[in-house]
């Protein structure tokens, strides 16, 4: 257990480390309800990267995603790290509030491979997806409340595989 969380925390460090100077420009936390009555909950740090135009009045905007967390089930509680590039439909001029939708595929490193006796994973390595619909809002659209679905598992790289899919609300707020 030592081991596989000084791994987790090596790679959030790594991750963290590779970061442009000063570039994260917001701050997120996650709750969330999953299978087998798991509870998430997330801390994450976001930094922008790219924009390309989507029509005339959109946009397609690419962050990154650094979050810590944990999964909690009657059972056992193992720790997440997470690095997620997401991709944000979103208006090119936003107004207050702005509505957006958004999908990622990242990776995560867990420090436990099961959250219940049913759900064992076969790896600590895990993909991550997830796709989302959101509002910013308040001035200069500093905060933010989005609710994602999500699902984790290790892409059929070593079984089982059994995955597990949690619905989140996340909060987030905007330094930029």
């Amino acid at each position: 257990m030592i081991r596989k969380t000084a791994g987790a925390a090596a790679f959030a460090a790594a991750v963290s480390l590779a970061a442009p100077a000063g570039a994260m420009d917001g701050l997120a936390l996650d709750l969330g309800y999953g299978q087998d009555d798991t509870k998430l909950w997330r801390v994450g740090a976001q930094w922008k990267w790219k924009k390309w135009p989507a029509g005339r009045r959109w946009e397609i905007a690419g962050y990154w995603d650094l979050a810590a967390g944990a999964w909690h089930s009657s059972a056992n509680t193992l720790y997440d790290v997470g690095l997620t590039p997401v991709f944000r439909l979103q208006r090119r001029v936003p107004e207050w509030p702005s509505y957006y939708f958004e999908a990622a595929i990242g990776f995560h490193l867990i420090t436990d491979l099961n959250i219940s006796e049913r759900r064992i994973f076969g790896s600590s390595f895990q993909f991550g997806d997830h796709l989302g619909a959101g509002v910013r809002f308040g001035r200069l659209g500093r905060y933010d409340v989005s609710l994602r679905l999500q699902h984790i598992s290790n892409g059929g790289i070593r079984r089982p595989n059994p995955g597990i899919d949690f619905v989140q609300l996340r909060l987030a707020h905007h330094l930029d």
